[in-house]
Formats: structure tokens, sequence, C-alpha cells
């Protein structure tokens, strides 16, 4: 089988170099990744399942170390001045704003889901805690917690337009004028 892909590789060489030379601007590195396919070819023969398939083989490794090396030697520039993180005080005040205005909006939840989310979110306590003091199962627990977090969000994004970075919530507009936030 080695001598038949040798053979093979012999007669495919010249293509699977220009292959590589469409997506390869720099002749060296033609010669790098022809070179590389070769030795990933002949050490994953075995993987090979047809001997009529070798061609196709061969150009699907080709085209997968193109895109490796691509991968590998993507250009990073740095982001420009004007799109730094904001100031923490600023991200620290917009999160004030944000809690002293989800209060009311979590009052206005169903009683079943309300007290699961204020044990979740306000007092820190494990979703097994917040089953044991409601007298539900866990997956209950964690069911109207989720479907709180769910309605709170509807709530919000209704009244608001969020700005979200890493950080949490950076900042927010109320979308009319009667909103509370």
């Amino acid at each position: 089988m080695k001598r038949l892909m040798l053979e093979q590789w012999q007669q495919l060489k010249h293509k699977l170099r220009g292959y590589v030379a469409h997506y390869v601007d720099d002749e060296d590195l033609v010669d790098d990744i022809l070179q590389e396919v070769y030795l990933k070819a002949h050490t994953q023969l075995h993987q090979l399942k047809a001997k009529g398939s070798l061609s196709a083989w061969l150009y699907r490794i080709a085209h997968n170390t193109i895109m490796d090396h691509y991968r590998r030697t993507k250009p990073h520039e740095p982001l420009p001045e004007e799109l730094a993180q904001p100031q923490t005080e600023q991200v620290g005040l917009a999160h004030q704003q944000v809690a002293q205005c989800i209060r009311p909006f979590i009052d206005e939840l169903a009683d079943k889901y309300r007290q699961p989310l204020i044990m979740a979110e306000l007092e820190g306590q494990t979703q097994q805690q917040i089953a044991d003091a409601l007298s539900l199962s866990l997956s209950g627990a964690k069911s109207r917690v989720q479907r709180g977090r769910q309605q709170l969000k509807r709530k919000l994004t209704a009244c608001c337009d969020f700005e979200v970075g890493q950080d949490g919530v950076l900042d927010y507009q109320p979308k009319q004028k009667g909103c509370q936030c």
C-alpha cells in the first residue's frame, strides 16, 4: 500500500502543489505545506478506506493543512483606543441603577416565581436550599428560578434597552418615559 501511495504521490505532487499555491502566495510556504501534507498522509495511511480514494484523501489533507496554517498565523491587530472599556466607576453606577429598578419588576412576578427568584438572586441561596425551604423538588425549584428569570428578562427588555459587556450591564436607556428604570 505504501508503495502504491508513493507512486500516486509522485503523480499527484504537481497537481497538489498547484492546489496549495492557489491558496498560498509564498513559494517556500507552498513547499512546506506540501511536505506537511506528505508527512500527514504517510503517517495516517492506515486510515485510508479504499485505494481509489487516495487522490481525494490527499486533497482533503492539503485543504485542512492550508486552513491550519491560516489559523495559526491569523494576524492580530490591537483595538483602537476609542474602543477602550468603559471606566469601572461608570459600570458600577450602571449596576447600581439597574439593581434599583429590578426590584419593582420582581415584585410584579407571580408569587411562585417571585419567591424562588428572590431567594436565588438576591439572597444567594442554592437551588437545593430553595427547594427545601419551599417544599419543592430540586427540579421544581430550578424550573421556577429559570422561569422567573425569563419573565424578569422579558419585563426588563420591554421597558429598557441594555448595553451588555463582559462585566454585565454597562448602560441602559428607558424605551419610554413611563418606564420605571
